[in-house]
């Protein structure tokens, strides 16, 4: 037998005797005041020594018959414990009115806790939709701020419109973050060309390379992957974000590595190496965060959590002083939870 099945049995054993340690005490004690009134009337104590002796022996295999009782009951119920799918249907039929009380108590605290939870998703859900309305709403006043700022003809013109742009950046990010855990039924996955996707987000920051100065060098790839467009340029633009946010001078390079690896590297301040560990916990912001003020600890979060859901990877290896490389390793081709069913 092996030792943890035996160190197993004896824990069972350990409780099932305290369980009956009060009937166990109580046998013993009948047994001494048998013995007891016999010596008093002056009657051998080995008659009554005998029957203990058979009444022990008896006890002894109907405990054996108990005990055996008694582990199957509890393999049973940690088996059931392993299911996600049980229910309270599922529970082995009280054989005490204790176990029925108990199990009338679950029924209670389980609907408790369906009532709980159908309210607390019915609070989520408007207030996701609220969110959800506010953000398309807050496009529109940004969308005609920046065309009456089109008529103005000075240096401000420049600035207002850099944080119209950051504002429209933090919206997205509030939008996609709001629409993650529906974004399975949000999928549409079928080839496409690494190449289209990463210069839309080029693109999208065509105007922040040029006012930082920061020069582009892309080197041209014939890469086609099976994907979600929108999703996966998402997580492109939140890198280039981060890659043009710390870094004031020199470039950031955009490459294909081997096994459908896309590779944006730059030579920014860097991140130190306990940083890099916590990445991509939600709210960290670590030490360019605190310098930042303006960093929220999400964008890297959520590319993590669409990239997952992708079944895509992301690794990212820094230097401080020295510049940051991310890799969007892109080899698979279904979400992690569609490809572990076939």
């Amino acid at each position: 037998m092996d030792k943890s099945k035996a160190l197993n049995i004896w824990a069972l054993l350990n409780s099932y005797l305290k369980e009956r340690k009060t009937n166990i005490i109580m046998y013993i004690v009948f047994v001494f005041v048998f013995a007891l009134i016999f010596k008093l009337h002056g009657i051998d104590v080995k008659i009554a020594l005998y029957p203990a002796i058979i009444c022990i022996v008896l006890w002894g295999l109907y405990a054996a018959f108990r005990f055996y009782g008694y582990c199957r009951k509890h393999l049973h119920r940690a088996e059931l414990s392993n299911h996600i799918e049980i229910t309270l249907k599922n529970l082995p039929k009280p054989e005490s009115l204790l176990e029925e009380d108990y199990q009338n108590l679950l029924n209670v605290l389980t609907e408790c806790n369906r009532l709980q939870l159908s309210e607390t998703n019915q609070k989520y859900s408007h207030m996701r939709e609220y969110i959800t309305l506010w953000v398309h709403q807050m496009k529109t006043p940004i969308t005609a701020i920046n065309l009456l700022i089109n008529e103005f003809d000075n240096d401000d013109k420049n600035k207002i419109k850099e944080q119209l742009f950051e504002l429209e950046g933090y919206l997205d990010t509030a939008l996609q973050f709001m629409r993650l855990d529906t974004m399975s039924s949000d999928l549409l996955l079928k080839e496409y060309s690494l190449m289209q996707i990463v210069k839309q987000g080029i693109k999208y920051y065509s105007k922040v390379f040029i006012s930082k100065g920061i020069s582009l060098k892309l080197s041209e790839f014939d890469t086609t992957v099976v994907t979600d467009e929108k999703w996966l340029l998402f997580v492109i633009k939140q890198i280039l974000s981060n890659a043009l946010k710390y870094t004031d001078e020199g470039s950031i390079s955009i490459y294909a590595a081997p096994h459908k690896t896309l590779v944006i590297e730059d030579t920014g301040i860097g991140i130190s190496e306990e940083d890099i560990n916590r990445s991509f916990e939600k709210g960290f912001t670590g030490y360019n965060g605190r310098l930042d003020k303006k960093a929220t600890g999400i964008g890297l979060y959520l590319s993590k959590q669409i990239l997952d859901k992708l079944n895509h990877d992301i690794k990212i290896y820094s230097q401080l002083a020295i510049g940051t490389k991310v890799e969007i390793s892109l080899t698979s081709s279904l979400p992690r939870k569609w490809s572990d069913a076939l």
